[in-house]
This record gives C-alpha cells, sequence and structure tokens, in this order.
C-alpha cells in the first residue's frame, strides 16, 4: 500500500535518494531501506556464504554461519525494520503490509525450525524517546497508519496541544469539498527491531533464513530515455547510484512508443538493500550469491555488480568469493506499461 503523508529513513546512515524526476512527483511513492539480519559480533563467529535473492514481491536471504570455537556461543541476533518518520501531508511512502508491527511481513528460520522472534517498537520526536506517554494516552505506536491518526484526532484539545508542543503531531487543513477542516496527524518516528537469542554450537554450522516484502518506490511513469533527464542535476547521482549504463539507455530508446510522446512506456520500480551489514564478522563472507530477478520478461533492470550474468528470462547473477560489501544494493527495474506497443 502507499501511505501519505510519511517518510521513511533508511537503516544505514545518509540521504534518501531523491525521487524520481518531478514530472512525476505527485504519483511517486518512496522505497525504504531494508536489509539482512544483524548479529552482536563475535570474534567465534564467521558467515560462511550468503544466499540473496531480491524482486518487486519478496527478499529472502539464505546465510550459513559456523561457530569456529571449541564451546558454545549465544548472541542477540536482530532484525531492524527501516524507521517511519512522518515528515509532511504530501509524501508518499511504499508500505508493503498494514500490520503496524510487522509492516515488511518478516519470518524467519533457523536449521528449518520457525523462531519466534520478541519485537520492540519506540517512538521518538525531537529526540525524546515518547513511548511511554502515547501508550498512555492510547494512541497505537504505528504513525503511518489512518487508525492512529482517527484515534489521535480524537483527543481532547488541551492533549492535542500538548501533543504539538511535543512534536508528536502536526494540524493538516484541507478542503475536501466540504469546507475547510483541520485534522491532527503524527509527526514521531517509529524505531522497530525483531530479535532473539540465538545459539551457536561449538564447531559447526546453523543456517538462517528469512523473509520479507519489499518496500517498492513505484512511480507513473519515468523520465529515463527522455531528451531533457540528462540535463537534471539528479542524473548524474541517479546513474551512479543504479549503474545505468549505455546499453540499459539503447533499450529504452529502442522501446517502440508513441511518436508525439517524450517518455519511454515504461513506470518505475526502486528497491534499496542493505548490504554492508555482512562486512561485520570475523571473516569476509565465504561465498557470496545475489540473484536480482526483474518479475518480467519485457522489464528492464539496472544495478551495481561484476561479472553479472544472465541465469533465466528475468533473473541476474552475481557470485563473489571472500566478500566484503562495501556499498548497499540498489535495483532500478522499467516495467513496461499495460497495453504498451509490444
Amino acid at each position: 500500500m502507499s501511505i501519505p503523508r510519511s517518510r521513511l529513513a533508511g537503516l544505514a546512515a545518509g540521504a534518501v535518494l531523491a525521487l524520481a524526476p518531478a514530472a512525476h512527483a505527485n504519483d511517486s511513492s518512496a522505497e525504504l531501506k531494508s536489509g539482512g539480519l544483524v548479529l552482536t559480533r563475535d570474534p567465534a563467529i564467521e558467515m560462511r556464504s550468503e544466499d540473496l535473492y531480491i524482486s518487486a514481491k519478496q527478499v529472502r536471504v539464505r546465510y550459513r554461519f559456523a561457530n569456529t570455537s571449541a564451546k558454545p556461543v549465544t548472541i542477540l541476533v536482530a532484525f531492524p525494520m527501516p524507521d517511519i518518520t512522518i515528515e509532511g501531508e504530501d509524501d508518499n511512502i511504499s508500505v508493503p503490509t498494514e500490520d503496524p508491527r510487522n509492516f515488511l511481513a518478516f519470518s524467519t528460520t533457523v536449521d528449518g525450525r520457525p523462531v519466534q522472534a520478541q519485537v520492540e517498537q519506540k517512538v521518538f520526536a525531537k529526540g525524546v524517546d515518547q513511548t511511554a506517554y502515547l501508550r498512555a494516552l492510547g494512541v497505537p505506536l504505528a504513525p503511518h497508519l489512518q487508525s492512529t491518526n482517527k484515534i489521535l484526532d480524537a483527543l481532547p484539545k488541551a492533549k492535542k496541544d500538548e501533543v504539538i508542543r511535543l512534536g508528536l503531531g502536526q494540524i493538516m487543513e484541507y478542503d475536501a469539498g466540504k469546507g475547510w477542516e483541520r485534522h491532527l496527524y503524527a509527526t514521531w518516528t517509529l524505531k522497530t527491531t525483531y530479535w532473539w537469542r540465538q545459539t551457536f554450537p561449538a564447531g559447526r554450522e546453523v543456517t538462517v533464513e528469512h523473509r520479507y516484502r519489499p518496500s517498492v518506490g513505484e512511480t507513473a511513469g519515468t523520465s529515463w530515455g527522455a531528451s531533457y533527464f540528462p540535463s537534471d542535476p539528479s542524473y548524474a547521482a541517479q546513474r551512479a547510484h543504479y549503474c545505468v549504463d549505455d546499453g540499459f539507455l539503447a533499450a529504452i530508446k529502442a522501446t517502440p512508443h508513441r511518436a508525439d510522446v517524450e517518455f519511454a512506456p515504461y513506470t518505475e520500480q526502486r528497491i534499496e538493500y542493505i548490504l554492508t551489514t555482512g562486512a561485520n564478522w570475523k571473516a569476509p563472507i565465504g561465498d557470496f550469491r545475489m540473484v536480482i530477478d526483474k518479475g518480467d520478461a519485457s522489464s528492464l533492470v539496472s544495478f551495481c555488480g561484476e561479472g553479472v550474468r544472465k541465469i533465466g528470462p528475468t533473473q541476474f547473477e552475481v557470485r563473489y568469493h571472500d566478500f566484503t560489501p562495501r556499498r548497499e544494493v540498489s535495483v532500478l527495474i522499467l516495467k513496461r506499461m499495460t497495453g504498451a506497443t509490444p
């Protein structure tokens, strides 16, 4: 679903990539950055392999960890959800589910057995933890849901004023055809983490798998291939971000479309995956495999990688040995519009 009035900050530091060109800004949803598991660093634990699959519908990761010590090691394993931060009434984000806690439909198994993870949620505004305050008011912690804003807007005026003073809410004014209305909406940051304690037996491997539905940024059209786009200030940065090469641009221009239309018949899908947490282990990742699935044979895809190999009509593979990730994975998919000229 696409939720208005919110934007998501990624797990890693750095600015969120600007949305695709202004021509499509009103029809865009922003993607959130998500990644893999984060383990408490321990010198005995090494990642023997990582098998990563990324598509617009699902992310799957299979790890093989090994305890190289002579005794069992128990450490904390966590899956941090991306922060949800409300900034303004006109922003749009892509949230895969309406679950207020598990909004990426995250699940995991260890050696084939499901894990019952604990969940921790905290609310921050102006740098202050306001979780207990919202709970005392009876307000849900998920700021991106309409149900939360409905309860928030029903608070007594004195409480509304306090919520605004604490930086937890703002007044939105609009005319929906019934005259001007004023409503209070959430403006806090929600931090959500799934976690559990995992024991790694001495001298043997443990297989950990998890999957979830990614947040996919989308636009109603694309400026890739348009004559004006190379002069846009964001063009060079976006081209580097997705490693867009001349072949990708040539494929766009070669796509049949009406001569009187500037834009190629594609919509954009953008996926961000945080990979650099894999650099935190005792040694580099022994064997790393990543498959990017563009979803449809008529779609175009661009991402950064060395030795990329096509392994199917929609899938592309990279493999590395003794791999230390230095950058995140950013995937750009151009999806053919329904009814576009074949």
